[in-house]
């Protein structure tokens, strides 16, 4: 059986849109499921129920066994990388990792997750303002593909692009992996903003500062402060902290409404990475010595030990200093 070109490693919404998105365009496609029963069952059906009314192409395969590939790409939540990647066949191939957050145990984000068990030259991120079900959809959209070697970022975005999914190359894997890790923190804070109905003034405000901190963020961590002002950080803030099908932001929206974070949690299938990232995103940043108020506040948020109105009485009442 000769490889795949593109083995995609997580049937949720996001690495079955990928995998239809790459299939339309010819390349032979197969999407991994941990679920032995889930996979047939997909496989059979050809659809997935997170992504109801979207039809597999008959050159994407459903698995529950990790294949060869010529390419592969990860698109499993970040708490669970660092079990999935020493099981992947074939350590030479390229990495692209579509995780966004930080691992709790160990505070490190994707790519360096990745890096202890895959060679450095051979990891890219591929990371923006995408929501699954509109690329399932066709709908155009651009992300960021991020390697820090040349070589590999060119073949990389020749063959992962589409005439629906634009790419656009960056050296910089730091700062990329902080705006998506980042984005869904803050966009946590936009939606408890407009749960307890603070105002648009309010959610602009707070989104214009969580560019900010991210930008600190990965300038202290060797990143470029201007890869946070594009695709892989703001334009990622953007749509996580305006999109209703942003399950980071409808998780504010029912904490500032005043629902209890377990309650909110229960009624979900889906991982909503900002609730493990925030307080990991936090711990990283003051190791570093940065100061992030807005993650500081949404840890409290979780955590319950202040509300929301408590919390912007906190933000409000800071030190007055130059933009």
């Amino acid at each position: 059986m000769s490889k795949a070109d593109i083995l995609v490693v997580g049937a949720g919404a996001w690495g079955t849109a990928l995998a239809v998105l790459w299939a339309r365009e010819g390349k032979r496609v197969t999407l991994w499921c941990h679920d032995s029963a889930r996979a047939a069952a997909m496989q059979n059906t050809r659809e997935n129920f997170r992504l109801p009314g979207v039809t597999f192409p008959p050159n994407l395969a459903v698995v529950a066994e990790f294949l060869p590939a010529e390419i592969t790409v990860v698109c499993v939540p970040t708490q669970t990388l660092a079990d999935v990647l020493p099981a992947l066949p074939d350590a030479k191939t390229p990495l692209v990792l579509c995780c966004k957050g930080l691992a709790q145990a160990t505070l490190l984000l994707p790519a360096e997750v990745a890096a202890r068990a895959w060679p450095a030259d051979q990891i890219a991120v591929l990371t923006g303002p995408n929501f699954a079900q509109e690329i399932a959809a066709g709908q155009p959209a651009a992300s960021v593909l991020a390697a820090a070697d040349a070589g590999l970022r060119a073949a990389l975005m020749a063959t992962l692009r589409t005439e629906r999914l634009r790419l656009y190359g960056s050296a910089d894997v730091m700062g990329a992996s902080i705006g998506g890790a980042a984005k869904n923190v803050i966009a946590i804070a936009a939606g408890a903003v407009m749960g307890a109905g603070l105002g648009e003034n309010a959610r602009a405000a707070l989104v214009t500062r969580g560019v900010a901190e991210m930008a600190r963020l990965a300038t202290a961590l060797n990143g470029r402060p201007e890869t946070v002002f594009g695709l892989s950080g703001l334009g990622d803030l953007l749509l996580t902290c305006t999109g209703a099908k942003s399950r980071n932001f409808s998780l504010g929206v029912a904490l500032g409404k005043g629902e209890p974070l377990q309650t909110i949690l229960q009624t979900r299938t889906n991982v909503t990475e900002g609730v493990a990232t925030a307080p990991a995103l936090l711990s990283r940043a003051q190791k570093s010595g940065v100061e992030m108020p807005l993650t500081a506040a949404v840890v409290e948020l979780l955590t319950a030990q202040k509300t929301v109105p408590e919390t912007m009485a906190v933000l409000m009442g800071r030190a007055l200093k130059d933009e």
